[in-house]
């Protein structure tokens, strides 16, 4: 039996299913990937994380994803940190979701510590490039 790669993402009201909804878009829905928007009901983070351990191996690697550091969700998450293979990442973008999700096999704490460098660099101020000139120059922009 192959270990996969499980993947909880939560947060604050819609992100986690806008982050879902867009990596969609863009590569295809993802069967090892579980989403819950927090405080749209009355349903709590730790009882959607229990139920997603219902369906996680004893070979499955476990990466749980936030929205904010600190933030409740990510605190209910913190308290999951003593299971077997489990992970935690806060703070998580677009960049960061797109590379986990095309991770193929496990993932090891090296690769998860490159691509949440390379995640970082997709956090950038963008300004005008004064040489190019207004409206010109679009096929150079990145």
């Amino acid at each position: 039996m192959k270990n996969l790669l499980k993947i909880f993402l939560s947060s604050h009201g819609r992100f986690a299913s806008g982050i879902r909804s867009s990596c969609e878009i863009l590569m295809g829905p993802s069967d090892n990937l579980t989403v819950f928007d927090a405080y749209l009901d009355d349903t709590s983070v730790q009882q959607h994380l229990d139920a997603f351990y219902e369906t996680v191996g004893t070979e499955d690697q476990v990466l749980l994803c936030s929205d904010l550091y600190g933030g409740s969700v990510n605190q209910a998450m913190y308290t999951y940190l003593g299971r077997p293979n489990t992970r935690l990442v806060a703070g998580v973008n677009m960049s960061f979701m797109m590379n986990i999700l095309a991770e193929e096999d496990g993932l090891s704490d090296e690769r998860l510590d490159e691509i949440l460098q390379e995640s970082r660099e997709y956090l950038r101020r963008v300004e005008l490039d004064a040489s190019a000139g207004a409206g010109e120059g679009g096929d150079d922009f990145f």
